[in-house]
């Protein structure tokens, strides 16, 4: 790729941040997705399950009959053990590899309204949704997915084309702006998993077979979620990609701040090191934990920080998987 092109494309990538984003920035992520694609045309996968990123799906693998062979047919199809017992050539047929659905979860609740720096966490779930769609449209299957929130969340089923695509992100897009207006959940509803709702969706329309992505912070998993995604693990390829920003992974430099959750005020203070070392264990072990329940699971995990080009840490995090 081009110095030029690269360029472009990290400005265009540069454009989705803030604290939300519109349809047509979302339209922009499908030049993202093409670079992404040129880096991983040789590869089957993205660090991640499902067979979207190489256009080139190869020969299905389930076998379906044998017939005679013919001229013209690959000879690594030929059945040696069937052509030895009969004394005829015979070769293999295989049934044809059908287009994958591909279904996205996105995360869009109120826990993800927020960044310390570049964007909110709310807007790079938004930015890689947008980024995986425009790679499975691009590559012919089928794209839908979930969007969902602290009150209410939609499904767009997954069909081939453009204009399932722009429903899915024009819903996507909606959801992200409302996050603006929307009001911080009372207890109750806040106890209440957003998550466990969309899993719930997503397992109710998921056939076998599917690719399915995960983009949250996780942050109201619990073991009702984890029960979810290990039934859709099953028959699915599963992968899970979590959003955090730099703030929630250590404090900021030694000081008194204030910090409001929207309603309330208060003060922290950072000067103390044990303050910020609790702190920064307190999100290793988060993180840790997740890691380790979905390696038990066989579901990789992706983590992608608000202040870095999306594009370059999905780059790296690829080099990284064998």
């Amino acid at each position: 790729m081009s110095r030029k092109r690269e360029l472009n494309i990290q400005h265009d990538q540069f454009r989705c941040r803030g604290a939300m984003l519109d349809l047509q920035q979302l339209l922009d992520q499908r030049h993202v997705a093409r670079a992404l694609e040129l880096y991983y045309q040789s590869r089957s996968r993205l660090g991640m399950s499902g067979s979207h990123i190489s256009k080139a799906k190869g020969r299905g693998v389930d076998f379906e009959e044998h017939r005679a062979y013919q001229a013209g047919d690959d000879i690594r199809s030929i059945d040696w053990r069937v052509t030895a017992r009969t004394g005829r050539p015979f070769t293999k047929i295989f049934r044809e590899e059908r287009e994958r659905p591909v279904i996205i979860g996105v995360d869009q609740s109120h826990h993800m309204y927020f960044g310390s720096q570049v964007s909110f966490k709310s807007v790079i779930a938004a930015e890689v949704a947008a980024i995986l769609c425009w790679l499975t449209v691009d590559n012919g299957d089928r794209v839908g997915g979930v969007v969902y929130s602290d009150a209410a969340s939609e499904m767009v089923k997954p069909r081939r084309g453009k204009r399932s695509a722009l429903r899915f992100l024009s819903l996507l897009a909606d959801y992200n702006q409302n996050l603006v207006s929307q009001h911080k959940p009372s207890a109750d509803s806040a106890a209440k998993s957003s998550l466990r709702d969309a899993l719930e969706h997503i397992y109710r329309i998921t056939r076998p077979g599917s690719t399915i992505y995960l983009v949250s912070d996780f942050s109201d998993m619990d073991q009702v979620c984890l029960k979810y995604i290990q039934q859709l693990s099953l028959h699915n390829n599963l992968s899970c990609i979590f959003i955090y920003d730099i703030l929630e992974t250590q404090l900021p430099q030694p000081g008194v701040y204030n910090i409001t959750n929207g309603d309330e005020m208060d003060t922290i203070d950072t000067y103390t090191s044990q303050v910020r070392e609790s702190y920064h264990q307190a999100f290793e072990e988060k993180l840790e934990n997740l890691r380790t329940e979905l390696t038990l699971l066989k579901i990789p995990l992706i983590s992608l920080r608000t202040d870095q080009v999306v594009l370059e840490q999905l780059e790296k995090w690829n080099q990284k998987t064998p």
